[in-house]
C-alpha cells in the first residue's frame, strides 16, 4: 500500500485500475474506483430511463459509455460520478488500496 501521495497520483493509480482513498475521510471503508470508457450492449441496460434515452437518441445494438469515478461508500452503496471538492484536490494523504 503506498499512503501520502497527492490527488495527480491518485488519479493515474485509479487510470491503472487501483481502488484509491484519501486518509482524512471519516468514513470507514470508503474508496474510490474507476468504471473505464467503454462500448456497452444496449440490451445490458436494466434502468427503463436510461433504456430509453439510448433508444431514442442512439439506436443500436451497442452505444460509447465515458468513464466516470466512483464511491465505495461508508453505508456500502455505490456513488456515480464522484467529485473531488478542493480539499481532496490539494490533499497529499491519498493512499492506493491495491
Amino acid at each position: 500500500m503506498k499512503t501520502n501521495l497527492n490527488f495527480g497520483q491518485a488519479i493515474e493509480a485509479l487510470k491503472d485500475g487501483k481502488r484509491v482513498a484519501r486518509e482524512g475521510w471519516n468514513g470507514k471503508g470508503m474508496f474510490l474506483f474507476l468504471l473505464p470508457a467503454g462500448t456497452v450492449p444496449t440490451k445490458a441496460i436494466h434502468d427503463p430511463a436510461l433504456r430509453a434515452v439510448v433508444g431514442y437518441e442512439i439506436g443500436g445494438e451497442t452505444f460509447e459509455a465515458l468513464g466516470s469515478i466512483r464511491m465505495f461508500t461508508a453505508d456500502k452503496k455505490i456513488l456515480t460520478g464522484w467529485l473531488a471538492s478542493q480539499t481532496d484536490m490539494l490533499a497529499e494523504d491519498w493512499t492506493i488500496l491495491d
